[in-house]
């Protein structure tokens, strides 16, 4: 078995596109949550509340042709990549168009202007505003592939449109493809775009939150007054590299990958199981060859949403008793679905070189109903930890974890 080591990381958030500006606004306790007035034309939607990229703009090097294929989601996940590629020493290298790179990236659909086109066509008879690079913009995959044809990658092509999963399960995908010797280098993470309809995926659930005229104070994860999520949007991409190869061109090791569990409810597609979830765990914990105790922190799912908060906080108590440390990175972002896999990975990685951990914003009474845990609250906590957990569940059943060991 080969050793996988993170030799890149970057990712694109409504609090910025480098560590030094996310962490400065975790620190000041500043989400990047609003109201969005522009969704008011949707009378029928209850929420008013997401976390959006308003000063995203792609590199003025991009070129038109480069772009044609290109909707919100793949350009979210192209930058990323981009950053993590300059991260890892690895931008314009030709090692990574001669095979040695794949891909493994997702997210929960492609780009929503081009459902929109061709739903016109089915509903009106025209074909406005659709052409050659429609679907291209629309499919699952479009993340991977885009990433593949942009920086000319070679390797295997893994695409992961599993939701809120997609990010991990890209991660986790990439990892055992080079464990088991498939290739040296991945990347690998999730994306997606801000769309009106994710919302209203959740809106007809009644699991958002509708605090619209106090955005700041949602979402909650884990709190007792708690009243839905809230969507966000952004990119997440990882560079990971087997560990001899890494160590051949002298790169800069952030963190090495040594667990990755997932599996399936196999009961309800939105109703999500404990004992399941917390079999993912334990599965990341055999694949990492260590103890429950092992672990420092949990990177909690922590959607605010009712049935999925206590789910997994009872599925993680469980497994690792009331001391554990928790928090989620949501309360910050808002549900980013297919990109929060990668992106709270990235923020893991992060947080346990720096032994500064993030709390949960908007945990003032943890609900009772909860797991007993040691829930991260007010400010940054200072630990040093060896081992952390990150861990994602989706719609349909799917629960993956991830364990990440500091390089030393």
């Amino acid at each position: 078995m080969k050793r996988v080591v993170v030799t890149g990381m970057a990712g694109i958030t409504s609090l910025g596109s480098d560590w030094a500006s996310i962490e400065a606004r975790f620190v000041a306790g500043r989400s990047g949550i609003r109201r969005m007035d522009e969704w008011d034309r949707f009378t029928e939607l209850n929420t008013r509340l997401a976390g959006p990229i308003d000063d995203f703009a792609v590199p003025k090097h991009w070129t038109r042709k480069q772009l044609r294929s290109m909707g919100r989601v793949s350009r979210l996940a192209v930058g990323a990549a981009e950053q993590a590629l300059q991260d890892a020493g690895l931008l314009g290298n030709p090692i990574i168009r001669d095979g040695r790179m794949g891909v493994a990236c997702g997210s929960s659909t492609g780009s929503t202007d081009e459902i929109k086109a061709f739903g016109n066509m089915l509903l009106n008879s025209v074909a406005e505003g659709l052409n050659a690079n429609s679907y291209v913009r629309m499919m699952p995959h479009t993340t991977a592939a885009n990433i593949s044809i942009f920086f000319g990658l070679t390797g295997r092509l893994i695409p992961t449109s599993s939701a809120c999963t997609s990010g991990s399960q890209g991660i986790g995908y990439a990892y055992e493809a080079i464990k088991f010797g498939r290739l040296p280098l991945m990347l690998a993470g999730g994306a997606e775009e801000l769309c009106p309809t994710e919302a209203m995926v959740f809106d007809a659930l009644y699991a958002t939150s509708l605090k619209n005229d106090a955005p700041h104070t949602s979402p909650r994860p884990y709190d007792n007054g708690r009243d839905g999520l809230v969507i966000g949007e952004g990119g997440g991409m990882l560079v990971l590299e087997e560990l001899e190869h890494a160590l051949a061109r002298g790169a800069h090791i952030h963190a090495e990958i040594v667990g990755f569990g997932s599996n399936a409810d196999g009961q309800h597609t939105t109703r999500p199981e404990v004992s399941t979830m917390r079999r993912a765990m334990e599965l990341a914990l055999e694949d990492a060859g260590i103890e429950a105790s092992a672990i420092g922190y949990v990177n909690g799912h922590g959607t605010a949403t009712e049935q999925g908060d206590i789910a997994e906080t009872l599925a993680t108590s469980a497994l690792f008793g009331p001391s554990m440390p928790i928090s989620s990175q949501k309360s910050f972002l808002g549900h980013t679905l297919g990109a929060c896999g990668a992106l709270e990975s990235w923020f893991c990685i992060e947080m346990m070189n720096r032994n500064r951990y993030v709390p949960t914003l908007n945990l003032d009474v943890i609900d009772p109903r909860c797991g007993e845990l040691d829930y991260l609250r007010g400010e940054l906590r200072t630990m040093h930890n060896d081992y952390v957990m990150n861990n994602n569940f989706a719609f349909g059943g799917v629960n993956t974890s991830l364990i990440f060991r500091r390089w030393s």
